[in-house]
């Protein structure tokens, strides 16, 4: 089988040792088996892959950087028949950049840094931006509908993509690369695709939308009595910037203590402690004199209303970056930390205050063990709302920490849907959250949802297992 496989397309077939490194996820969570991993060399060659795998009735498990939470990308550990792991990391090219209409065509295996490096060197911005930038393809990008900390001004994924390349079940190669605007002629088939986590065809390439490079930015981390505050801050300064705010995050004192504690180099920037911060960001067409004049004004209004305590306003792009990297580090900081229970979540941003306040007494009161790892992006109502053992846990502590895991899933995803929101905000169902979701779905929804999956992949081959159970 492997020998018709190999003969099939151009590219890279690995097998044994070689395709280990593709067989487990991101985070060493899940890892699972597989016939082989194909690494094609361009669109057409993807479709040969398919085309064999729907074939021989071969499942396909497609994977950009290997960099989600959620466990998409790479093979259950039960597979049977085994599926093929299909690496998209060789279609690596930027087809086409075109400054005056602000679009780029991208192959799917470029990284996110690539795609912003590539925009800037002609005069523009492309606004994604995530912790795992160096690393996460485009592809990946828009199979899980990524978020990062623009999205209060320039919108998830799917809003920066105009067109897509795909690969259908069947094998078939859609060319949808439009650059277009405005093209209402039928079903947007483009959104279908984005979001599905590779459970309906593979994306190959995309056009993606750019937009002018600012010409000015300011940072500031303010300190806010509660999220109250931070809630608050937020209506002044979208009230105050308008578009011109890019960016407003939310990170308790207990995220900075991590970072504080397990990153090198880090320094606490403002003299008094506060139980939260939020970090915003101003990027603005005019110069710096004038973007910063713009923030000191916020700020100083923010000050008489008692919303902000005290506040670090960057004077140069090392303190701007000494700033972000507060925030950036959590994650890391909290790995170094020990064992973490994730929850990336999406509320009505005016639900955050009495989510985050009701929750956490909720938690408190029934896993008292625990501590709350509470940042996001409160601009667009995204939590990452995790937990990790209280400081001064014993080893038998720890070692049970994973233990409350689903008891803990349930109480938080529960408040979550109290709360009208959604269990899932930007890291993609996978198989982490498939089930969990399915709970709080209308069984209609789930109907219609398996209703697309049946129409455009009715074997049942593309990314088995994840997002949703193909029944």
């Amino acid at each position: 089988m492997l020998e018709s496989l190999r003969s099939a397309f151009s590219g890279r077939l690995l097998t044994g040792a070689d395709a280990v490194p593709f067989l487990t996820d991101y985070r060493g969570k899940w890892t699972g088996q597989a016939l082989a991993v194909a690494q094609p060399d361009s669109a057409e060659e993807v479709a040969k892959v398919i085309a064999w795998c729907h074939a021989q009735r071969v499942p396909v498990v497609p994977q950009g950087g290997n960099t989600g939470l959620s466990g998409g990308s790479v093979p259950e550990a039960a597979s049977d028949p085994l599926p093929v792991v299909l690496s998209l990391t060789r279609l690596n090219q930027i087809r086409a950049i075109d400054p005056l209409n602000n679009t780029m065509l991208v192959e799917a295996g470029v990284t996110l840094l690539q795609v912003q490096e590539a925009a800037k060197a002609a005069g523009r911005l492309f606004p994604l931006s995530l912790a795992a930038e160096g690393t996460c393809t485009i592809g990946g990008n828009l199979a899980s509908n990524a978020g990062g900390v623009q999205v209060l001004r320039y919108g998830n994924a799917r809003e920066l993509c105009l067109g897509l390349e795909v690969v259908t079940a069947e094998g078939e190669l859609w060319n949808g690369l439009r650059t277009l605007r405005k093209d209402n002629t039928g079903y947007d088939l483009r959104d279908l695709y984005i979001g599905s986590e590779g459970t309906l065809g593979i994306i190959t390439a995309a056009v993606l939308k750019l937009f002018p490079l600012p010409a000015a930015q300011a940072v500031a981390l303010v300190a806010v009595p509660s999220p109250q505050q931070a809630l608050d801050l937020l209506s002044l300064a979208q009230a105050r910037l308008g578009a011109g705010l890019t960016a407003f995050e939310i990170l308790s004192d207990t995220c900075v203590e991590l970072v504080l504690q397990h990153i090198p180099g880090t320094r606490r920037p403002l003299a008094e402690v506060s139980p939260w911060y939020v970090l915003l960001e101003l990027s603005a067409a005019t110069d710096e004199a004038q973007a910063a004049e713009a923030m000191e004004g916020l700020l100083e209004a923010a000050m008489e209303r008692e919303w902000v305590t005290d506040a670090a306003l960057a004077t140069n792009l090392a303190q701007a970056e000494a700033l972000w990297a507060l925030r950036e580090n959590i994650s890391e900081a909290q790995g170094a930390e020990g064992k973490t229970i994730k929850h990336d979540i999406a509320l009505p941003i005016s639900q955050i205050p009495a989510f985050i306040a009701s929750t956490d007494a909720l938690i408190a009161a029934q896993f008292p063990q625990l501590r709350q790892v509470t940042f996001g992006h409160l601009g667009d109502g995204n939590l990452h709302y995790n937990a990790s053992p209280r400081p001064g846990s014993g080893p038998e502590q720890v070692a049970k920490f994973l233990e409350f895991e689903g008891p803990l899933n349930q109480l938080v995803h529960d408040a979550v849907h109290a709360h009208q929101g959604s269990i899932s905000a930007e890291h993609g169902l996978g198989v982490l959250r498939r089930d969990e979701s399915a709970r709080y779905k209308a069984p209609l929804e789930l109907q219609l949802m398996r209703r697309i999956k049946q129409a455009l992949d009715p074997l049942g081959l593309m990314n088995p297992g994840k997002l949703l159970r193909f029944e």
